[in-house]
């Protein structure tokens, strides 16, 4: 089985930073990002690896390199051109079986293991990997009934949804779905797979994850050293 980690993005959200190192670099205890999803990736016995690179890929390139320093097979697939978040899949070569992408930015304590085995149970085309999150909203949201009649007042209702995490799982037929040499980006991929039938899934996941959004996600995620520890735990 393969993994592509998608690790071309400018990170423009953490300037000045990311004008020197790219995000997927970044430090996390005594590791980077990325080296986190390599071992989890090691421990379920994926070890042929893709990095998706274009911004600073030299960085990245120098760091990791053919990935024998960290127990698995590095390969580049390197944009010329930017090609979105999902175009560079057209580049690798060989997408034959079940394979695995994900965001190069993100910490979870996510089985993959369970996520490979929920995807085959339910003979999915693609499955995303989601997590619960909810906003709080300081005011009165109207229930409408007959406009302009009120049904209803809810008071500072907290509205609950699932996020994508950016961890999924595709059968091969999705390449089919992709433009070559083009732009193309992960939601209209996996809008255009649920508009053709294809059946997309959703895991839901309530463990530890994170991404680094801004300087304050990173900055929470470091000093948290209860949740690195977990991060590490998980992937024993």
């Amino acid at each position: 089985m393969k993994a592509i980690i998608l690790a071309g993005g400018k990170g423009t959200r953490l300037l000045p930073i990311t004008k020197v190192l790219p995000k997927s670099l970044f430090p996390v205890g005594d590791k980077t990002i990325v080296e986190y999803l390599l071992q989890k990736f090691k421990a379920v016995g994926i070890n042929q690896i893709y990095l998706s690179v274009g911004y600073l890929d030299s960085l990245l390139r120098f760091y990791f390199q053919d990935g024998s320093k960290f127990g698995v097979n590095i390969e580049y697939i390197f944009e010329e051109k930017p090609m979105g978040t999902i175009g560079s899949l057209t580049l690798v070569k060989g997408l034959d079986q079940t394979f695995i992408v994900t965001n190069g930015d993100i910490l979870t304590t996510l089985n993959f293991k369970d996520l490979l085995i929920f995807h085959k149970k339910h003979s999915a085309t693609a499955t995303i990997a989601v997590y619960p999150s909810c906003i709080s909203i300081d005011y009165g949201v109207m229930q409408w009934g007959k406009l302009p009649l009120i049904a209803g007042i809810i008071e500072k209702p907290k509205i609950k949804y699932y996020i994508n995490m950016g961890i999924y799982v595709f059968e091969p037929k999705v390449i089919e779905y992709i433009p070559k040499n083009k732009s193309y980006n992960l939601p209209d991929l996996l809008k255009q797979l649920i508009n053709n039938g294809e059946p997309v899934i959703g895991y839901k996941f309530s463990g530890y994850w994170r991404d680094i959004g801004n300087l304050q996600d990173y900055l929470d995620i470091i000093t948290d050293s209860d949740q690195i520890q977990k991060i590490i735990t998980s992937i024993s």
